[in-house]
């Protein structure tokens, strides 16, 4: 038996990421992780830096990184406005790893004059980009 499918719609500000019939989708939230298969119940959600997996018909699966942005899932249809979010092949590893070493170098500092949540956020979308 074949498995449902949904419509999944990437926005970024400049391009459509992707556009297709997916069966599942694995993201982050700033609530945690989540996954989703068609008919999900409708709602809003606010995308978290991590890695977004797309699962088509056939278990081809997709992975991406998804840094930030909001996600709508209606019961056909699930769309995200991305911020940012990159193939593996479009991330520039050089620039995640000299990111990576910058934050890291804020947060171990000890300034008070330096934002650590805003420090911490620039370490995990590094981190995600280095995952691949």
């Amino acid at each position: 038996m074949a498995q449902k499918q949904f419509q999944l719609e990437i926005i970024t500000p400049d391009r459509i990421f992707y556009k297709g019939a997916a069966v599942m989708l694995e993201y982050c939230t700033t609530e945690g992780e989540n996954g989703i298969y068609a008919d999900h119940m409708p709602m809003t959600q606010v995308i978290a830096p991590g890695v977004m997996t797309i699962t088509e018909a056939g278990g081809e699966k997709k992975k991406a990184s998804l840094m930030a942005g909001f996600l709508e899932i209606l019961p056909e249809k699930v769309t995200i406005l991305a911020e940012t979010i990159e193939w593996p092949e479009e991330i520039d590893r050089k620039r995640a790893q000299r990111a990576k070493e910058r934050a890291e170098k804020r947060i171990r500092s000890g300034d008070p004059s330096i934002d650590i949540d805003r420090a911490e956020l620039a370490l995990k979308r590094a981190l995600v980009r280095l995952s691949f």
